[in-house]
């Protein structure tokens, strides 16, 4: 039997992605390939062995067309002979990265690839991928003839349907700041240190700038409704409106690149192996609620594995959205100590491509600090999809 190791995960800082923001002139390949080469570097293998590198990047236009993942081999001064592919499994496009990798070491296809992602939502901004007035075409419409959503209405709707408030929405991202705050020493553990040019010298970035100290309930419950408009009022009456950018994930710059090895490989290499692959599952859901798919894709994952809730030791779900996690943990019944204990996307931020790989990282930092065995990483996405991935720490 082969088994697929996670080595290391290494990541850029997660910055706000603004224009004039802290990677302001730096190119999104070069962003990448500088997360690649620390990889290498830092686990000082061969780049030859690696057999190929399977990116996720959402928004692949402009700067991020052309096959990012390839373009960033090239620029880290990599080998040539090492070939790159980018996905699109939206939100959880770097999730999925790493699944595809692990899946190819467990079927004998390779023995040594990486998998990662990256996204600069500041240079290359969401919809911008969307040339067209009509990208959804008859045949999808004529099934929804109400048309689909927007995912912050997406995530309103939820909220309503699961009973979610305000109040606990807003509890729950104040969480997010406080433990991503005191995590900081573990995220420095992940994080390489950008180069990124200005006037003529080099700034470097070594920390998230995502994460506000100074945030309490009383600044998230004086933010306005963000996605509340007359059209969506009408056609939904049942929204109370409660989803603000308090409780939203951040509009995020980042990048992160994980290094997968068949199990009996890496240790031949000298190479210390941290969690085993240990099972997939990747679901869809109603694409107007959109963003529940987290739900099902974790019951696939835990019946395909024969695990239950109570097997798990730590969870990471994207918190794309707050009422999309309270509203996963309702269902499933999931203790809340578990969830995300490092904080998340809220405080962290949400670079769309490259999201999965810092989820990762933050499971196994809980896994290793609890000496826990198993970890479960759901990711909700773009679609009404979602990836959900379980690890065992070795």
């Amino acid at each position: 039997m082969r088994s697929a190791v996670i080595v290391d995960i290494v990541r850029s800082p997660f910055v706000r992605g603004k224009p004039g923001g802290a990677f302001d002139g730096l190119h999104p390949v070069d962003l990448f390939a500088q997360v690649l080469r620390a990889l290498v570097n830092r686990n000082d293998i061969d780049p030859a062995l690696i057999e190929d590198v399977i990116t996720g990047c959402v928004i692949q236009v402009g700067e991020q067309s052309g096959n990012i993942g390839r373009q960033a081999v090239l620029a880290a001064g990599l080998p040539e002979t090492i070939p790159a592919v980018t996905i699109d499994r939206k939100c959880g496009s770097a999730q999925q990265a790493v699944d595809f990798a692990a899946q190819g070491v467990i079927a004998g296809a390779y023995d040594v690839v990486v998998a990662g992602g990256v996204e600069m939502m500041s240079l290359v901004p969401m919809r911008a991928n969307r040339l067209g007035k009509d990208n959804e075409g008859a045949m999808l419409k004529a099934r929804y003839p109400e048309g689909l959503v927007r995912q912050g209405i997406s995530a309103e709707l939820i909220a309503a349907k699961w009973g979610v408030s305000r109040e606990a929405m807003d509890a729950f991202s104040l969480r997010s700041h406080e433990n991503a705050a005191q995590a900081a020493p573990l995220f420095a553990k992940d994080i390489t240190p950008v180069e990124v040019p200005c006037d003529g010298s080099i700034h470097h970035v070594e920390k998230d700038n995502g994460v506000r100290l100074d945030t309490s309930l009383e600044k998230l419950a004086a933010l306005k409704p963000a996605f509340q408009n007359d059209e969506a009022k009408t056609r939904f009456p049942q929204i109370n409106w409660s989803v603000t950018a308090g409780n939203s994930s951040q509009v995020t710059d980042g990048a992160s690149a994980a290094l997968i090895v068949e199990e009996k490989l890496a240790i031949r290499l000298g190479l210390k192996p941290r969690a085993r692959v240990a099972g997939f599952a990747v679901s869809g859901d109603d694409p107007v609620l959109m963003l529940t798919g987290v739900i099902p894709a974790t019951k696939k994952l835990l019946a395909r594995t024969g695990l239950g809730l109570d097997q798990i030791d730590a969870f990471e779900v994207n918190e794309a959205f707050a009422s999309v996690v309270l509203a996963w943990a309702s269902e499933l019944g999931a203790n809340m100590d578990l969830v995300n204990p490092y904080g998340g996307a809220i405080a962290l931020g949400h670079p769309v491509g490259a999201s999965g790989g810092r989820l990762l990282a933050n499971l196994l930092h809980a896994l290793e600090n609890r000496n826990g065995r198993y970890g479960l990483q759901t990711m909700c996405e773009s679609g009404g999809m979602a990836n959900a991935t379980l690890i065992e720490r070795l």
